[in-house]
């Protein structure tokens, strides 16, 4: 009896993993969208990123077909190819398959990053009802928004971006009233915002920036009451800021920069309670900021920058905007003379007051220990810079270009961090090995000291530099350029013209692989244009002008496709752009 017993439990045992294993197996894909797929692949002439080399096999719901996902009935529900980050060699060469618009149960598609994928959006995607994704963002893609988007009524998610789309915005997309993020920025996309964007409840994140868009910034924009991001900078908008916008309870980012706005920053700003981010710089507006913006308790970035506004600033009590860590009031009609002791006296991270009006001695601010970033340039300052750097050991970057500061550059103490460096067009002088030598930060990338009095021979450089910029033009500088400076690896402008700099162009200049432009004109320098220099595969820029040059001009390109003017005044260059070498001198040389 006991084996006959355990007997019919081993039965009813494997009858029931039998069941289990039934129900757990996942189903096989249905053909039609195996098919769809392939049709996918086929369109894609070339992958880096190795994606599709995984689509082998009739069934891709197995897991093994990268970016593919499915349901229970073994429909394909998700398509989701993405580039890694920040991985410029993995892209996707080919367009878009009409076929997969027949995949009737996808719910998401994700095609972004890929580069090269080109060609226009396939209208068959308008038969996708069940779609909730549409991202088709960073590619290559081009011609129009299909008018058929707006047919996908379940969408929640369209973002196109960083396409070359062109042509109006289609007035229909304007249906999709379940949709919660609109992005649609960088393309060149033109006409007006339409007037059908009126009905979207449930919208959050809106973003038509970097295009060509014209007219008026709608007022209805001002019902999306769940928007907590709009940018629509950087097009040709025009027209008054609607006060509607400021009625949006729970927008933290709006950007309007770079437009064509006029009128005035309207006093109703206050209502944007929750606002962490304002930009309105790059456009026309004119009168005075309202005192109303001291109460946007959670303002942390204001830029109001590259506008027509004036005197008087309004009066601010330090303990107003609270949040406050970036300011940019720069290029306005402001004349201030002393920066507002409410911004000296806050603890900030930005201050950028360029153009500001302001003159006499650099300002001191109260809390310098928080400021990462200032730009007090094409201002009226004097005098020196010790006080001034004392306690800023969070600086990274520091432009004073375009005063009247004098000092040497031995009084200046960069911080460990530091990152950039401009202070052309002044009166400092002093030797560049104050600022240049082996204490000088590896995060150092831009020096500009162009158009002063320094003095004094180019330091050697030594390796794990990191500079991107090297401006030394207009100064009093002697010597020769030391071969060293192949070490600078990460180089893209150097520009040493109009100084003193003698002997020969040294040949390790051609190390430098990522410079763009070079600069050596109006020095003594002798010898000839090394050839090594055509190893540089990214020039776009060089001027050899009133040295003291001899030889055949390097026959390569750019070289030889520079104009004449960038090799004229010098002793004896020869070959294109300037006359052929006489057999004689080319024989010499």
């Amino acid at each position: 009896m006991h084996i006959l017993k355990w007997v019919l439990f081993g039965v009813l045992l494997a009858v029931s993993v039998a069941e289990v294993s039934t129900t757990t197996v996942a189903p096989v894909c249905v053909e039609e969208d195996r098919a769809s797929l392939m049709s996918f692949k086929a369109r894609i002439v070339q992958d880096t990123t190795d994606i599709l080399a995984s689509w082998t096999g009739r069934d891709c719901c197995n897991g093994d077909w990268e970016g593919v996902s499915c349901g229970t009935m073994g429909r394909v529900t998700k398509l989701q190819l993405q580039r890694p980050e920040k991985n410029s060699e993995m892209f996707m060469k080919g367009t878009l398959s009409a076929a997969l618009g027949n995949m009737q149960f996808l719910e998401v598609i994700v095609i972004s990053g890929m580069k090269h994928i080109s060609g226009s959006i396939p209208e068959s995607f308008s038969a996708l009802s069940r779609l909730t994704q549409l991202v088709l963002e960073d590619n290559g893609l081009g011609g129009t928004i299909p008018s058929s988007i707006g047919h996908l009524s379940s969408l929640q998610i369209l973002s196109l971006s960083g396409n070359h789309l062109r042509g109006q915005i289609p007035p229909n997309i304007g249906n999709l009233v379940n949709l919660l993020q609109l992005n649609l920025a960088k393309n060149s996309l033109s006409g007006p915002i339409p007037q059908t964007f009126k009905a979207f409840p449930s919208l959050q994140y809106f973003d038509l920036s970097f295009n060509e868009l014209s007219g008026a910034l709608p007022a209805h924009v001002g019902q999306f009451k769940n928007l907590t991001y709009l940018d629509v900078s950087n097009n040709q908008l025009s027209g008054p800021i609607p006060t509607a916008i400021f009625s949006l309870p729970k927008l933290l980012d709006l950007l309007l920069s770079n437009n064509k706005l006029t009128g005035t920053i309207p006093v109703q700003i206050e209502g944007l309670k929750s606002i962490t981010t304002l930009s309105l710089s790059g456009n026309q507006l004119r009168g005075q900021i309202p005192a109303s913006i001291s109460k946007l308790q959670n303002l942390w970035n204001l830029n109001l920058s590259r506008n027509g506004l004036s005197n008087p600033l309004p009066t601010i009590l330090v303990s107003s905007i609270p949040s406050l860590l970036t300011i940019d009031l720069s290029y306005n009609r402001f004349v201030f003379g002393t920066v507002p002791a409410w911004i000296r006296n806050k603890q900030l991270s930005e201050v950028h007051l360029a153009g500001c009006g302001l003159r006499g001695a650099l300002p001191i601010f109260r809390v310098s220990d928080s400021i990462t970033s200032i730009d007090l340039s094409d201002n009226h300052f004097t005098g020196g810079i010790s006080n001034f750097m004392k306690n800023m050991s969070s600086l990274q970057k520091l432009k004073l270009s375009n005063n009247q500061l004098r000092f040497s550059l031995s009084e200046l103490k960069l911080p460990d961090v530091f990152s950039s460096l401009d202070l052309h067009s002044n009166q400092i002088y002093g030797s560049l090995s104050n600022i240049l030598n082996r204490e000088t930060s590896g995060f150092l990338e831009v020096i500009d000291v162009s158009n002063n009095q320094i003095t004094g021979a180019i330091p050697e450089f030594t390796s794990g530099l990191g500079l991107k910029v090297l401006n030394i033009g207009s100064n009093k500088i002697s010597g020769h350029i030391p071969s060293s400076i192949s070490n600078l690896g990460e180089l893209i402008r150097l520009d040493i013209s109009r100084n003193q700099i003698q002997g020969t162009i040294p040949t390790s200049i051609g190390a430098l692989k990522k410079l763009q432009w070079l600069d050596l004109s109006v020095n003594s320098l002798t010898g000839k244009i090394s050839n090594t220099l055509l190893a540089i595969p990214r020039l776009r820029h060089a001027n050899f002008r009133a040295n003291r040059l001899c030889g055949k001009i390097p026959q390569g390109r750019p070289f030889n496709v520079f104009p004449a003017a960038a090799y004229a005044h010098n002793l004896c260059l020869c070959g294109t752009p300037l006359p052929p070498c006489r057999e004689a001198e080319e024989w010499k040389l």
